[in-house]
């Protein structure tokens, strides 16, 4: 190691400069773990604090725009790891750590645990963002899962009461570091989703959170189990752990990382204030609308009621009409009145020369005038008859036996009635009669 000669008389500064320098060039980069001790953050931003061991302890300081960088709160008394270079501060010649940068103390095994369990859900696809839940269209009802005491449970509810009052939450407490925080938050998720399968709870949505911490701290949300339950779960689930500079495997597999628990209430929430200049501006629109379709109906009444006449001569028209339509009613009335009475009078007319009375005594009449030129008929055609029957007769007189007999001729029959016309029809003995014009006798055959 190469050093400057000093001279043989040195100020105080410049055994300082010198000092300083020597330190800077043999320890430009060390990792010192230690108790953190004496914090002060004055109003510059910058942090000037003690570690120290059970044996030592040295001054350190950590500016503003290295520790803006921590992801963690210190406080004292605790361990913590820093990184930097060896150096001092020339106005009081202390010997002091220029810090970098710094970490809980062990905060590496657990960064490397963080990895591991991250590259293994990561290949299982646990952070796949086709396998995320979206959220409700209307969020209702949230179940909070945090600590019933924490700083996070108080930012939510502030933003909540801010921005939609009327947001249903249900806390359901667990424990947030140590432990037994890591199986309380997962039991606490899995019975969320119990509640909303039986219709116990109406949840929409899970919000795991919690407020700000070392690694150490935020550890549960890290564990398996939670990233498990998560996963699992039939609700989606909505991670809001630590700051904005913190992820947890809780972010990872959840369906929604939110920064803050803050920013995660400000998500799940509408803003009130916001909702209500949106329905002022929708009010103004809607009467905007409505006064310019009140004023276009307006023209168009108005334009109708040029065209229109007045509705009063219309009803005088009508009324008009209406005595008109009435007298011709009045008209076609007595008319319809009058054929109907002429038609009674033709029925009544006809029904008079139908009646069976009437026409009985005119059948009678005609039936005896029917009768006596029947029987005039008849006595006409009985009369030619008669006189051709009574010549007939005379005729028949003149040529029938009557008259021969009256000339002097005789009948003769036999027994049975037969006329004998020849003597061979005659027996010995035969009886015979013998019709005379006056009389008859019996005669008998003798040879």
């Amino acid at each position: 190691m190469t050093t400057q000669e000093p001279p043989q008389t040195l100020s105080v500064s410049q055994l300082n400069g010198l000092a300083k320098q020597l330190l800077e060039d043999c320890f430009a980069q060390v990792n010192v773990t230690g108790e953190l001790s004496t914090l002060s953050r004055p109003s510059s931003g910058h942090w000037y604090f003690t570690l120290k061991d059970d044996r030592a302890q040295i001054r350190c300081a950590f500016f503003k725009g290295k520790n803006m960088r921590v992801n963690f709160s210190p406080e004292p008394g605790q361990q913590v790891s820093v990184r930097g270079k060896v150096s001092l501060y020339e106005g009081r010649g202390d010997y002091q750590l220029i810090v970098d940068s710094m970490q809980p103390a062990g905060a590496g095994a657990l960064a490397q645990a963080f990895e591991k369990l991250k590259q293994e859900l990561l290949a299982a696809g646990w952070f796949d963002t086709e396998t995320k839940k979206p959220l409700p269209d209307t969020i209702r009802h949230i179940a909070v899962v945090t600590s019933p005491t924490g700083a996070a449970i108080h930012d939510i509810l502030s933003v909540l009461q801010r921005r939609w009052p009327s947001m249903q939450i249900s806390v359901l407490p667990v424990l947030v570091q140590g432990e037994h925080a890591a199986k309380q938050i997962a039991n606490a998720i899995l019975q969320a989703n119990i509640w909303q399968s039986q219709g116990r709870k109406d949840f929409d949505v899970i919000l795991v959170s919690r407020g700000g911490g070392s690694l150490e701290d935020l550890w549960p949300f890290n564990e398996r189990i939670v990233a498990e339950a998560i996963h699992n779960s039939a609700l989606p689930v909505v991670s809001a752990v630590g700051h904005e500079v913190d992820f947890s495997i809780s972010d990872f597999v959840a369906d929604i990382r939110a920064a803050t628990p803050s920013a995660a209430a400000e998500l799940l929430s509408p803003d009130q204030s916001e909702l209500v200049s949106k329905l002022h501006l929708l009010k103004g629109r809607l009467a905007n609308s409505q006064l310019r379709r009140i004023n276009r109906w307006r023209e168009q009444l108005l334009s109708l009621s040029r065209r229109v006449r007045d509705p009063r001569s219309q009803l005088r028209e009508q009324s008009q009409r209406l005595d008109d339509l009435e007298i011709r009613l009045q008209r076609q009335w007595q008319q319809a009145q009058r054929q109907r009475k002429q038609r009674l009078i033709a029925v009544n007319q006809q029904l008079a020369l139908l009646n069976p009375d009437r026409q009985l005594k005119t059948k009678q009449k005609e039936l005896s005038t029917l009768r006596e030129r029947l029987q005039h008929a008849m006595n006409q055609q009985l009369k030619q008859p008669r006189v051709a029957l009574k010549n007939m007769e005379q005729q028949l007189k003149a040529l029938g036996p009557e008259q021969t007999l009256n000339r002097g001729y005789a009948i003769v029959q036999n027994a049975s009635g037969t006329i004998i016309r020849d003597s061979k029809q005659l027996a010995q003995g035969q009886l015979l009669s013998v019709k005379f014009h006056h009389g008859d006798a019996k005669l008998r055959v003798e040879p």
